[in-house]
Parts: structure tokens; sequence; C-alpha cells
């Protein structure tokens, strides 16, 4: 079927510099500098002349999803430029609560953007968003003492997918689209009020042709996440044009308004994921209940093949499977694995490219397997996606079980 273009990385950066950080750069009890140790390597980034960026530091780990940002700036100058033949290249930076939470080994990501400002993104060391960035930048960061850089003509060569503008949401740059024509027809055929998410889901599930959801379920699953999303953004922002366009009281109106869109953003987001994959397994004959209770009022978001089965003592173990749901899993996947006491195994399925491999590490030692989506599967490292199943493997795995009966 065909997929939304999502353009490329050189949409967004002119360059990229990333390298690990080193003990001088972050310990205030070995340096005191506010320098980062610049190579020649850096003049494909920043040029050869003096130059002071604006920049936007930011903080993340696995433990904190939204991240600590700080606003500062970035100096490339020659320590030298008066000497006649000797120059020497410094990146000093003035953020200093950001570089105050990182750690020797955390990852730095310059990124300088189309209009001059730079990114600059420390990752916590062998955590989830360190290795989505490696991803997103097609870049592997195996003790790497010195920057390693790429120019636009690399980042025009580094195509987005659906995996990809996830993570540029992370670090806070909403990836474009070619769908916003599509916003009036959106207007009139809600009348300008936003539906409910299963609503929405529906029309967003109709929009797209050729879907395939018994011989490519990965596939459709993918494009119908990601037609809704694009067609939110596009409905959303012309629903908020007229409110921001008139101005907000103060700080606390812009929060207000602020957190709300973000906290609708993130509950829709949970909710479509649930309500395609309902629409999926009921496509593919799949029995099961959606949103059940089982023990202690936890409430799987499937069980199969029904929460009657569950209850029903005479009915095998082994026949019952359980699937959690998670756009993102951050440490939440834990929950999961108190939600069906009788099923051992646990199944979470989701959306979120490349776990960090200790994390994946960890929910096969807890009996928890994960199922991805066959295009967000390359976004795993090879050893990985040897244990990974898809969401086509997932439902032949229920249907092998609903035929025993």
């Amino acid at each position: 079927m065909p997929r939304t273009s999502w353009g490329s990385l050189s949409q967004y950066f002119e360059a990229i510099a990333v390298k690990d950080l080193s003990v001088v750069e972050v310990e205030k009890n070995r340096s005191n500098q506010h320098e980062f140790n610049a190579t020649a390597e850096l003049k494909r980034v920043f040029g050869a002349e003096r130059r002071e960026c604006p920049t936007q530091f930011v903080y993340l780990s696995d433990s904190d999803s939204s991240g600590a940002t700080e606003s500062g700036s970035l100096t490339w100058y020659d320590a030298r430029e008066k000497h006649p033949t000797r120059s020497e290249f410094r990146l000093y930076y003035t953020a200093s609560q950001i570089l105050d939470k990182a750690q020797a080994g955390d990852h730095l990501y310059i990124c300088l953007r189309k209009d001059g400002s730079v990114l600059a993104v420390v990752a916590k060391s062998q955590s989830t968003i360190s290795s989505q960035l490696s991803y997103l930048f097609g870049l592997q960061i195996v003790a790497l003492d010195h920057f390693v850089t790429l120019d636009e003509g690399d980042l025009s060569k580094r195509q987005l997918s659906y995996a990809s503008q996830q993570i540029l949401e992370l670090i806070g740059i909403s990836a474009s689209s070619s769908l916003d024509a599509q916003m009036q027809e959106m207007i009139e055929h809600f009348d300008g009020t936003l539906p409910s998410t299963e609503v929405f889901s529906s029309y967003a599930r109709s929009t797209v042709k050729h879907a395939s959801p018994i011989g490519d379920p990965d596939e459709t699953l993918v494009a119908w996440l990601e037609r809704e999303e694009l067609l939110f953004r596009a409905f959303e922002k012309s629903l908020l044009l007229d409110r921001v366009q008139a101005g907000f009281d103060d700080v606390d109106d812009f929060l207000k308004v602020s957190n709300s869109v973000r906290n609708r953003r993130m509950s829709r987001a949970g909710l479509s994921f649930e309500n395609h994959i309902d629409v999926l397994l009921e496509l593919n004959g799949v029995e099961f209940d959606r949103g059940k209770l089982t023990e202690n009022r936890a409430k799987p978001d499937f069980v199969f093949p029904s929460i009657a089965a569950y209850h029903n003592p005479a009915f095998s173990d082994g026949l019952l499977t359980m699937l959690g749901a998670k756009t993102t899993c951050k440490d939440r996947w834990r929950q999961v694995l108190a939600e069906a006491e009788r099923i051992p195994q646990k199944h979470l399925i989701t959306i979120e490219p490349a776990i960090s491999s200790n994390q994946t590490s960890e929910m096969k030692a807890h009996n928890l397997q994960l199922v991805v989506p066959v295009s967000i599967q390359e976004s795993y490292t090879a050893h990985q996606r040897k244990w990974l199943i898809s969401v086509k493997e997932f439902i032949e795995l229920v249907l092998h079980k609903q035929n025993s009966l």
C-alpha cells in the first residue's frame, strides 16, 4: 500500500556531530572549562570562522521522558586565531545545569538546525533514547572519544520512516507531512468539532487505501496509526489556530492550554493504538475480550479467547493468552506483569522503536514477549530481532490456540 513520505533528515538539520562525553567535559572536579573537546572534523559543522549559535540543551534518560532543558549558546572559535601558522579550534558551551546531569560516557548530539540554531542533546549511555538517536542518525556510538559528523549530503540520504518521526518528536521536532491538504475535508466531515478517538480512528482507517489486514497485518497496523497521527495533527492544528492567534492572558493561561494539548495527544495515542489492534484482530477472526478485569481489579488490554474462559478454572491455562498494548514502553512495561496471574508468559505490543538491549533483556528475563510491527523491528539490533515477534506471528499464535478448542 502507498506509504506517507516523511522526507529526510536534511529537512531539519544542516549537520550533526556526535561523541561520547569525556570525564574532563562533564566533571567539575576535573575541569571548569565549559568546553567540548573539539576536532578538525567539527569544521564540517561550523566552518572555519568564529561562530556563536543560540542553543537549546536537552538531557534525556529513560526515567524522564520529557527531559530537562536549558537555553544557552555554543561558541566555535580558534583559540590561536592571532597566530600566523597555527590554529586550535574549541567549542565552548554556556549551559551548566544540563551538563551537571551528564556523566562520562553519555552521548552528545550537536544538531545544527536550518535556522543556524543548535539542538544539543545529551542522552544517557545504554538507554533506550540513546539507541533511538543512534538509529535516527545511523551512527553507532561505541567508546567514541572524538566527534563524528554528518553533513547535509549525508543527512539527505537518511530517509525518514514512521519510527524516525516518533524519535524526532522526542527531541522536540514535529515532522511535517503532505496530508495537511485533507484538513478542509475533515473540518466539513466532523462539522469543525473533534470527535471521539474511536470515531476518528475509524475515519483514519477509511482513508487508507489497499490495506491488507489479513495478508499483511504488520504493515496495515502501522499504516492506520501513521494516517491517524497525520490527520489528527492537521485537524488539531486547524482547531487550535484561532486560540493561538487570540493570544494568552498570562503564562499560566498558556501553560494550561499547552498541557491540555499534550495530555490529549498522549491519551488519544494510546486509545487509537488499542482501537486499531481491536479491529485488526476482529478482521483476522480472533476471539478476544478487551479491557476486562482479572485478579485484583487488573485490566489487561486484551485477553484471549475470552474473559469468561480466563475465569473458568476448568479452562486450560495453556490456551489462554494476554496482550498489553503500549505505544511506548519506558518502565511501564512492568505493569503488564501483574495483569493476568493465570498466564505466565505475557505479550506486549508496542510501536516504540529501538528499545535498548538492556531493557529487552530484562523483559525476556521476566517472561514478557515483545510484539513489534516488522517495519519498526528494523530499528532494533540484529540480536534483538531474533527474539521479537511480528503482529502476524502473534495473530497466528492465538489463532492456533483458538483452533485447538
